[in-house]
């Protein structure tokens, strides 16, 4: 039994949002010294050949990251790192502070394993977030920036959103992710749209002179048609990549008794959804348009049915939650098991595997 096992019990007894931030604040105080960063680095760290990623100009020491929601606010990149994942995506970061919706806003499926979240991207602000990692550095691995709009925004307003974004951080970003398909934000107009895509991206290109890879973020409950004229926008403007997948509304086979709750669905019953999505699109773009795969993340078993189905990278949330602070070392070291097993000599040459 870990210590984490142990003391989740206890941390599950306090509300969602409040266990979260505390665990950020215990974090951010360990990774504030050297010392006790490289203690966890000594307990947590893993470290692999075979699981190493180049994508997007960069290398990935490995493919498990930290989906955005996690850290939206920078603030424990570092600890991150020394837990051993291989990068981490801040945000959604809007251009000003915003307070999100009312709390409660966060709840545990726990018959599911799963959390249902309605935060309304709250945040501290893109330029709290760019002096943060401008006084902190970024971390040693790479980073992905997720940018959003204010709550407030008319859809030309949002345009201006993205670009203030974009601007202020981009600097910092090894890849930054549009985020236009959050559940739990006003809808205000159509975000997914594909003439509000087109002019977010418009804007983008004439904006991204330090080229830096561009993606963008899209949800398990839209018609396939839909994600492939997304896909189709994506390859039209040279996009960088997809991010698959956001959280879910639907509340199908759930057995936690507050599943009515509303809001964006994430954890272990989104698992086999995202990994379809996937495949569905490394398929369509026969491989040749990098994914993220995100949603259900929470073992090397299920990581490696979205590399298999076309993801170059996985992340997660939720897994992170329920399994603890080992997690990314629990599924790195069972990828490279997988990987041996199978005969594959790096995760890259794992990707698509199952489309062959």
């Amino acid at each position: 039994m870990t210590l984490y096992s142990r003391v989740r019990p206890l941390a599950f007894t306090l509300p969602a949002e409040t266990a979260h931030d505390l665990g950020k604040r215990t974090l951010r105080a360990a990774q504030s010294t050297w010392p006790t960063r490289t203690a966890l680095s000594y307990a947590y760290g893993y470290e692999d050949p075979a699981l190493e990623v180049d994508l997007f100009d960069t290398t990935f020491p490995n493919p498990v990251g930290i989906a955005a929601g996690f850290d939206k606010n920078a603030e424990v990149t570092h600890a991150l790192e020394a837990l051993g994942f291989g990068f981490v995506e801040i945000g959604t970061v809007t251009p000003y502070p915003q307070a999100g919706n009312d709390r409660p806003r966060l709840f545990r499926l726990r018959e599911d394993e799963a959390m249902v979240n309605r935060m309304g991207f709250n945040g501290q602000g893109m330029e709290r977030v760019k002096s943060r990692l401008a006084d902190d550095g970024t971390p040693d691995f790479p980073l992905g920036v997720n940018i959003g709009k204010m709550n407030s925004s008319t859809e030309r307003e949002a345009i201006e959103d993205y670009r203030r974004v974009f601007d202020r951080l981009s600097p910092f970003a090894d890849y930054v992710v549009v985020n236009v398909s959050c559940p739990n934000t006003p809808d205000e107009f159509d975000e997914g749209s594909s003439e509000h895509l087109r002019a977010i991206f418009e804007m983008l290109e004439v904006e991204n002179d330090r080229n830096v890879p561009i993606l963008v973020k899209i949800g398990p409950d839209e018609p396939e048609v839909s994600v492939f004229d997304l896909v189709d926008i994506v390859q039209e403007f040279d996009l960088d990549g997809i991010v698959a997948t956001n959280t879910s509304t639907s509340r199908e086979g759930l057995a936690s008794p507050n599943q009515e709750e509303w809001g964006g669905l994430s954890g272990k019953p989104l698992a086999d959804r995202s990994t379809a999505v996937i495949r569905s699109l490394a398929e369509y773009t026969d491989g040749e348009l990098p994914i993220i795969g995100v949603g259900g993340v929470d073992s090397a078993e299920n990581a490696y049915a979205k590399i298999r189905a076309g993801a170059s990278l996985v992340q997660l949330y939720t897994g992170f939650v329920y399994e603890g602070p080992s997690t990314a070392t629990q599924i790195n070291r069972g990828l490279a098991a997988l990987l041996e097993r199978d005969g594959f000599s790096s995760v890259e040459d794992a990707v698509g595997a199952d489309l062959e």
